[in-house]
């Protein structure tokens, strides 16, 4: 099971966000896609990503003075990132490591995909029950 996948069973749609956009437009990106974090990219290369740990924090220590600042200097960087052949156990292990809930997925530099811890549970959990319920079958049909 790799992350290639996941990206199968994904919209293409990657909502990214840029170095010089506000915190005010990464909240309404946010708000809007209704996801909890964005790639930043620049000069098509993620170089950091912007969750709402990051609005969290910036809120914290600059109140609402913080909504105008950029989002290169509240994102979170350097990226970890995985290739779509990548296991999807191997990037469980990293985000639960690392202490990360978003993946953006590259080929080379570029972004191929961005994917959460919620969809690598979802797909993990998917897959145990399809393999209990052929174990079932296969018991019952013997």
């Amino acid at each position: 099971m790799t992350i290639a996948a996941i990206l199968q069973t994904k919209s293409d749609a990657i909502w990214s966000l840029a170095p010089d956009d506000t915190l005010a437009q990464a909240v309404a990106l946010l708000a809007e896609r209704r996801i909890g974090a964005a790639p930043v990219v620049e000069d098509g290369r993620v170089i950091g990503i912007f969750s709402e740990r990051d609005v969290i924090h910036r809120l914290g220590a600059d109140g609402a003075a913080a909504l105008d600042l950029r989002v290169r200097d509240a994102m979170t960087a350097p990226v970890r990132a995985v290739g779509a052949n990548e296991p999807v156990i191997g990037a469980l292990s990293l985000m639960t490591q690392q202490r990360i809930r978003h993946l953006p997925i590259l080929d080379g530099d570029t972004l191929i995909g961005f994917v959460s811890i919620g969809d690598l549970v979802k797909y993990r959990i998917d897959r145990i029950e399809a393999d209990a319920a052929a174990m079932r079958d296969y018991i019952q049909s013997a």
